[in-house]
Formats: structure tokens, sequence, C-alpha cells
């Protein structure tokens, strides 16, 4: 199709509003790559040929994806030693705190301190002993439930028994199921 440079004057006004369809910027195109161009139009020819140009052209650098590039390689180093400095500091902290002037002995402690630690031993003690009584109390479970389980077997074999002293005697066989 030949356009006339009224046609093209009005697809590049479109053009230039956004409103062109696609078949139309091909039209565009395709009268800007021929060799007879209007002379007032010459300045969209070097347009459209740059777009051309640079819709054939292809990426060819390689784009290192992979954790070894040096950005990661440089964040996880920095993560590490980050890390190895929190572990120092915790460490340190633990060494301070265990290592001032705290009374090596119970007779060293304030009365205070003293009556702290036996409150506290009495309470530990205290659980202690509810814990060995709930542990009691569920073995016994233990042993109802084992003992439960034992009954139920023994419930099973009067069952067979008697559906088998049925079919002898020729009585009707009861269905557990309900209907």
């Amino acid at each position: 199709m030949v356009l006339d440079n009224k046609n093209i004057e009005k697809l590049l006004e479109k053009y230039d509003n956004g409103e062109t369809s696609l078949q139309e910027e091909q039209e565009l195109r395709a009268y800007f790559s021929q060799d007879k161009v209007a002379p007032h139009l010459e300045s969209y020819r070097a347009m459209f040929q740059y777009f051309t140009n640079t819709k054939q052209e292809t990426f060819t650098k390689d784009v290192p994806l992979h954790p070894d590039s040096y950005r990661e390689k440089k964040r996880s180093y920095i993560y590490q030693w980050i890390s190895v400095a929190a572990v120092i500091v915790i460490m340190f902290g633990i060494f301070t705190q265990f290592n001032g002037d705290q009374p090596k002995s119970f007779d060293e402690l304030t009365e205070e301190q003293q009556l702290a630690y036996n409150q506290t031993k009495e309470a530990f003690n205290l659980l202690s002993s509810k814990f060995s009584e709930g542990q009691s109390n569920v073995s016994v479970l233990g042993v109802v439930g084992t003992q439960f389980e034992k009954g139920a077997e023994k419930i099973e074999y009067v069952s067979e028994f008697s559906k088998a002293t049925n079919k002898i005697l020729n009585k009707p066989v009861k269905s557990d199921k309900k209907k």
C-alpha cells in the first residue's frame, strides 16, 4: 500500500499522540525505510531507523546470577564477621557475669540472699515431688490401659465362642451393627 504525504502526516500525528495501532506503526516504519521520503519528514526517518536498528541489537555481556558474584561474596563475608563478633560479645558478657565479685560459698551470702536461696530450694523440691506424684499417676493409668486392652481381647473371644455356639445350635446370629 502506497501512502501519500497527507496520510503519513495524519499517521505521524496519531503516532505522536500515542493513538496508532501496530499495523499503522508498521506502515510508518515501511514508509521511512524507503529511499524517497518527503523532505519535511526527514527528521522522522532517523527516528524510525533508530527503532529498527535497536530492535535487532542483542546484549552479549554475561550477567553473573550465581552466588559466587563479588557482591554476594562480600555480603556473606560481612555476615560471617558480624556473627563472630556477636559470639565474642556474648562470651565476654558471660565471662564477666560469672567472674565478678560474687560469693563463693553459702556462708558468704547475705542473710537476705540465704533466705531467697532456701525459699527457691523449697519451691524446687515441692515442684519435684509433684512431678513424681504425677509420674506415678501416669504409670497407674498405663497399667489400667493395659488391663482394659486385655479385657477387650477376652470379650472378643467370648463373642467368637457365642457365634460358633449359635451356628452349632442353628440359632440366628445377632448382628453387632445397628440397622
